[in-house]
């Protein structure tokens, strides 16, 4: 049994081997990020997870317990959960409580954050998708309205949050497109993109350039139905302009923290479109002329998870561990041949690696902190 218990489950290989090859480690800002796999459960065969994947922005505890309750054998989760070094990993941390937890109960935790920031077809690409208009036109609209819950306040709604289960899949087909072209504002340094991978296009940002100048209250539209933002979009605009009045030839994107990608340089977007930037960075933006929409950080990501990286994750892994599985149980079959007794021959692992099943979900329990309380009156 000891031997098992030196690596993760083969499953959770196959998890961490197809993100990497979605979405390499390498494409990630090291400058600043803990990207990879962060916690590595030991395989114990006779109390074995489930061939699934949780997917979330955060690991926050509701997360933690929706894995351990489905019996997941991985999480991924987009933003490191551990980023700075520990010193010690205690259960009065609520964080370290998750990952002991997750340990425990034989679950891993692998984190690509910047990773998928950078990649082509990644989360900046996405939000250019969103802000053009990118929809699958068969997405119902009536299923983006909120629904207000009860509150004792006389005053306003509860808290209400983006429902990513109705994000529109983008299709990369859609003749609704806004034409514009579409270009990477800092471009990855060639030596950081593995080989064999096509980085065309790799780098933080993205900046789209529209054929002609669009109306702002179109893009406001295209936003909130792309992220789901149903309750309200928190914009910035230059003060004596109107909403109605303002046009965008260009708009820059970036994912999460975005002002250290769209404010450098000496000329900066029409849109700065990102999940967060400063008051001061705010006021310094519209003082250039340009206007910001600042999404509360995870909201700017969380939609990718379901319309982008869900399909993408389920496509590569089930390739993978077919792949995985059969070479093992082949290499079984040859050894039982031959009068082997290699640990491989354990009938409890034969089991693992006879489950042909691949599961690539949604966590249901991961939310940005931020809630939107809206007024009745």
């Amino acid at each position: 049994m000891a031997a098992t218990m030196t690596s993760c489950s083969p499953f959770t290989k196959a998890v961490v081997s197809s993100m990497r090859k979605l979405y390499p480690e390498e494409l990630a800002d090291k400058s600043f990020d803990n990207t990879g796999l962060l916690l590595e459960a030991p395989f114990e065969p006779t109390r074995r997870q489930n061939n699934s994947v949780l997917l979330a922005i955060d690991l926050t505890t509701a997360v933690a317990d929706e894995a351990i309750k489905r019996r997941d054998s991985a999480v991924v989760a987009y933003h490191p959960i551990i980023f700075r070094g520990l010193k010690s990993i205690t259960l009065n941390d609520t964080q370290q409580r998750s990952l002991l937890r997750l340990a425990q109960h034989g679950i891993s935790v692998y984190s690509p954050h910047t990773a998928v920031d950078t990649v082509p077809g990644g989360m900046a690409d996405w939000l250019c998708d969103v802000v053009t208009g990118n929809f699958d036109s068969s997405q119902s609209e009536t299923t983006m309205k909120p629904t207000l819950q009860p509150c004792s306040s006389n005053l306003y709604s509860a808290p209400t949050y983006p429902q990513s289960h109705s994000v529109p899949q983008i299709s990369s087909t859609s003749s609704t497109q806004i034409p514009h072209s579409r270009s990477t504002i800092h471009p990855s340094p060639p030596a950081s993109i593995p080989e064999g991978f096509e980085g065309a296009g790799a780098g933080a940002g993205r900046l789209v350039t529209f054929t002609e100048a669009q109306p702002l209250t179109q893009l406001i539209d295209h936003i909130g139905r792309g992220v789901g933002l149903q309750a309200g979009i928190p914009i910035a605009i230059p003060q004596g302009q109107s909403v109605d009045h303002i046009r965008i030839r260009t708009v820059g994107m970036c994912p999460g923290s975005g002002s250290g990608v769209l404010l450098r340089g000496d000329s900066i977007p029409d849109l700065l479109f990102t999940g967060e930037m400063s008051h001061h960075e705010a006021l310094a933006a519209t003082e250039r002329g340009s206007v910001v929409i600042s999404l509360a950080h995870s909201n700017s990501e969380r939609g990718y998870i379901r319309a982008v990286m869900q399909r993408k994750l389920q496509e590569e892994l089930s390739r993978r561990w077919e792949s995985d599985r059969q070479t093992a149980l082949k290499a079984m079959q040859d050894s039982a041949k031959q009068g082997g007794a290699a640990p491989s021959t354990d009938p409890v692992e034969e089991e693992v690696y006879r489950d042909a099943s691949v599961e690539v979900s949604v966590s249901e329990a991961d939310r940005d902190p931020y809630g939107i309380m809206i007024w009745r009156s």
